[in-house]
């Protein structure tokens, strides 16, 4: 299975602080983990979860063995990064505003909301992780889970057009 693994900058990750052996002309070598989600594997996602786990940096890695798909993330016993995805470099910024942009949106279409207007330009300097996480939530606070969920399933459509160009 091909998907997704966002990183820092120098390949770790951000939860566990595991540094990936990244790859140069050839795919980096397989890295195996039992499989327990939120505790071990390799933790991945699929196109339609890209805006829930935006990070620094986004690389193709290739998944095999046991492969356990939840609601926003896939896990595997075994899977290498093949290649950076050098497009998100020129995207980062350009998805960090789109956020900011639906979260005026959204904040501004319900007087209830607009206090939470504010908070959204002073938090671009925070990067794309947080302005879609706060286009989520305040999308959430105007119409429930289903309206965070739909917002993510945008964010995470508007990612995967772009990253395919």
């Amino acid at each position: 299975m091909i998907a997704y693994k966002f990183l820092r900058a120098d390949g770790s990750t951000v939860f566990s602080g595991f540094s990936w052996p990244l790859p140069g002309s050839e795919p980096g070598p397989w890295v195996e983990a039992p499989v327990e989600p939120c505790c071990s594997g390799i933790h991945a996602c699929r196109p339609r979860d890209l805006s829930y786990w935006v990070g620094q940096t986004l690389y193709e890695i290739e998944l095999g063995g046991e492969i356990v798909e939840e609601r926003t993330k896939v896990i595997a016993s075994r899977g290498r990064l093949l290649r950076r995805i050098d497009a998100w470099d020129h995207i980062r910024d350009e998805y960090t505003r789109m956020c900011a942009d639906r979260a005026h949106e959204i904040a501004r279409a319900q007087p209830a909301l607009t206090a939470l207007d504010a908070d959204i330009e002073p938090s671009i300097t925070d990067g794309p992780a947080m302005l879609g996480f706060m286009a989520a939530a305040i999308a959430e606070e105007r119409g429930g889970m289903d309206a965070y969920r739909a917002e993510r399933e945008f964010q995470a459509a508007w990612l995967a057009e772009r990253l395919r160009s």
